[in-house]
């Protein structure tokens, strides 16, 4: 199979020759250059029975890397379960005009933090108007920015329950339709958005550099204004169940996953695609190695940038009471599980052992023996 590790190998050092990259994308790229090779060291497997012998690298553990996702993903989602409520919960999605792109990408930190915040107020505020709910929230938002082509694409998913927690303490469950119209959310969303960019201190480079112009700025954000915005809600999941698989594809999802690489050849990359606007047809294309690269480096997060956040009922703060308490009105049982497991115990629930397995003998376990010299 052809991994995103393979294309920096055979590209990579051509493609920075001619394409400077920041301090946290040299980061990432190293990381996945490395991960699980000699580079980073490792360790010695014996086997129990028959002695046999294997070499285990070291993975890199970079939020990018296609390769290291499962186990960190495993954990959070374990970790979410035990927020989770015997309730419908919806799917509502957040994106920006193409417009926006150039000024997400020159200024990422602060676009991000502030697409986080207009959403996150944008729920919050609405959930409160007893026009709609007239009850607290809980908000699990995460941000992706690539298009299923790689092309960069900010928006941001959110896990809403159906239903909040009143001011006098009483669980309200919303209608089964999403309780807030979408064009209400999408002209509240905008002009949140809008107001937001003004305050804010951006900077323009030479693509943009008319927009350091207050005038010119003004008119940008006037037409913005204009447009109408993309926020849309998607059916509600059947149960907690649907919600752990849903966010077991979102929270800890890199650009590109290696299974999706199709081929490696003529300094060309193949790869499978899904084209929503085409009946969400797969289908497969093919780009230049350097633009694969120059793509994939676009969605590399500022440094530690929290690209999943939590609020109202799922905020920090006073978190477990408010989350027992809405466990009690809505009769949810607690979590099977007591306490968070660790890495070992959630590689034997999920392959049942067979990871341990000698692939010699087919008998013994493979148990961990020294680290590398």
């Amino acid at each position: 199979m052809i991994e995103v590790q393979d294309i920096f190998r055979e590209h990579g050092d051509e493609y920075l020759r001619q394409h400077p990259l920041n301090t946290v994308q040299i980061k990432a790229y190293r990381a996945i250059l490395n991960c699980r090779t000699h580079a980073l060291g490792g360790h010695i497997d014996t086997c129990d029975q028959c002695g046999h012998q294997r070499i285990s690298y070291n993975s890199c553990r970079n939020r990018h890397c296609p390769k290291c996702q499962m186990l960190a993903k495993e954990q959070w989602i374990e970790s979410q379960e035990r927020c989770l409520l015997n309730i419908g919960y919806f799917h509502v999605v957040f994106t920006v005009p193409n417009e926006l792109y150039m000024v997400f990408r020159q200024n990422q930190e602060t676009m991000y933090t502030l697409f986080f915040k207009a959403v996150s107020e944008t729920l919050l505020e609405l959930g409160q108007n007893p026009k709609y709910l007239g009850a607290k929230l809980g908000v699990t938002a995460i941000l992706h920015t690539w298009g299923q082509n790689l092309l960069y694409h900010p928006h941001i998913h959110c896990v809403v329950p159906g239903g909040g927690l009143t001011s006098a303490g009483h669980w309200k469950n919303s209608r089964k339709k999403f309780f807030i119209p979408v064009k209400v959310l999408s002209k509240k969303f905008r002009g949140k958005f809008l107001a937001l960019m003004r305050a804010a201190q951006l900077r323009f480079d030479e693509s943009t550099n008319k927009l350091n112009s207050s005038r010119e700025y003004a008119l940008f954000l006037q037409d913005l204004y204009n447009k109408d915005w993309v926020t849309y809600c998607k059916p509600p999941f059947g149960n907690t169940g649907k919600v752990i698989q849903y966010l077991s594809r979102y929270t800890h999802r890199v650009a590109i996953s290696n299974n999706r690489i199709l081929a490696l050849q003529d300094d060309k990359v193949t790869f499978s695609w899904r084209d929503y606007a085409d009946h969400n047809k797969v289908k497969q294309m093919t780009i230049t190695a350097e633009e694969f690269i120059r793509r994939f480096m676009l969605h590399v997060l500022p440094r530690g940038f929290r690209k999943i956040r939590h609020y109202g009922l799922l905020a920090s703060g006073g978190k477990t009471k408010r989350i027992q308490l809405c466990r009690q009105l809505t009769n949810t049982p607690f979590s099977i599980f007591s306490k968070p497991r660790s890495l070992f115990e959630i590689l034997i629930d999920k392959f049942n052992d067979t990871f341990r397995k000698c692939p010699c003998c087919r008998i013994g376990m493979m148990i961990r023996a020294s680290p590398l010299p």
